[in-house]
């Protein structure tokens, strides 16, 4: 066993840093893992240091690994109105209260569907990941991931992501997914699981275009007939998604590798199961057809927002008919593949492909053990 004094003295001066990141760029091949991601692995898992870390106790090494894993404040520029935005991990009681906060604004719920603050608290001593952008000393974002279960294997599942209404146009919610997905890779987790509203196109196109997740499980009122938002009055519908973070298909998207031409062209000879009709109704179209194709498109408003707003008994049509054609498309064995919110080049309804097959044969990566 290595003498307490010595090395403990090294790893908290930094001088075996650069052997810790050598160490874990060899343990994490194939990844493209942040120094402060292979640092964090280099404290946890790599064999030179696990003997040490034992010595030490479990309390003290777990609080060294935070020390050396815990990553430098990532600095975006910004192209909205204010200069720079900072995300970080959320540590201190004060920064927890602003999350609450900031749910209100965003959602417009009541303290009863609020984060109670003595979870948030909890979860995020527990390991729980609480990540904030700021704005200054303002926060203008964050996101809440805890761990869980995704087919016997461990994941994280994305709570929570809110972006004040002011930053929306600047990417912030797609940093926020690239940082957990940092955290997660830096764990040795392979995979993030979230939920959202597959009427929202804006969510659908930043989850499937940009992210690129994948589903396969479509949840009827999932928080419930309706919560305290005035966001959750058409239903609280929802697609689980998984996000596969070390796949080919992940690292594609992320790569801003061309992927659409392949779903343009099926769109061309589909009918979709549920089309945008004249005057912006939804039209549903013959099931035992679409069952008996390789895909199918399922199409939904480019603003379901507007239309709530507009006319609520439509959106409730919307909601119906999305719902009726998920669930049976899925139940026969489809999983959601793609969502294109442009089709030619013009802003319309956004369309949904679903692919027949499993998710396991379309994203290989989520069929093998992690390594």
């Amino acid at each position: 066993m290595p003498k307490r004094g010595g090395l403990y003295a090294k790893a908290r001066s930094g001088d075996c840093e650069h052997s810790i990141y050598k160490a874990c760029r060899l343990y994490a091949g194939g990844f493209r893992l942040s120094r402060c991601s292979a640092l964090h692995i280099g404290a946890i898992i790599c064999n030179p240091l696990r003997a040490f870390l034992d010595d030490l106790g479990l309390a003290e090494a777990l609080r060294l690994a935070y020390i050396v894993r815990t990553p430098a404040a990532s600095h975006m520029p910004e192209t909205g109105p204010k200069s720079a935005i900072t995300i970080r991990d959320l540590k201190a009681f004060s920064e927890l209260k602003m999350v609450e906060a900031l749910e209100k604004e965003v959602w417009g719920v009541s303290d009863l569907d609020v984060i109670p603050m003595t979870l948030a608290v909890a979860t995020r001593e527990a390991g729980s990941i609480w990540l904030g952008a700021f704005d200054g000393r303002e926060l203008v974002g964050f996101a809440f991931a805890f761990l869980g279960l995704e087919s016997n294997s461990l994941m994280l599942h994305s709570h929570m992501l809110a972006v004040r209404q002011a930053y929306r146009d600047s990417d912030l919610g797609y940093k926020l997914k690239l940082a957990q997905r940092e955290r997660a890779l830096a764990l040795r987790i392979r995979e993030i699981t979230w939920t959202f509203d597959p009427l929202q196109s804006k969510n659908a196109h930043l989850n499937f275009d940009k992210l690129g997740v994948v589903s396969s499980s479509y949840k009827v009122d999932f928080y419930g007939p309706e919560t305290s938002s005035v966001l959750h009055r058409n239903s609280t519908d929802r697609l689980w998604v998984r996000w596969p973070l070390a796949s080919r298909r992940v690292q594609d998207r992320l790569q801003r590798k061309e992927h659409r031409t392949h779903a343009l062209e099926a769109l061309a000879t589909l009918v979709p199961l549920v089309r945008f009709h004249a005057g912006g109704t939804p039209e549903r179209t013959d099931l035992s057809a679409a069952l008996k194709r390789q895909r199918i498109a399922i199409e939904i408003p480019s603003d379901i927002g507007d239309v709530e707003q507009r006319d609520p008994a439509l959106a409730r049509e919307w909601r119906l008919a999305t719902r009726w054609a998920f669930t049976e498309a899925l139940a026969a064995g489809f999983f959601v593949a793609e969502f294109c919110r442009t089709v030619r080049g013009k802003q319309g309804p956004g369309v949904y492909i679903l692919e027949k097959g499993t998710i396991e044969e379309y994203v290989p990566e989520l069929q093998r053990a992690w390594a």
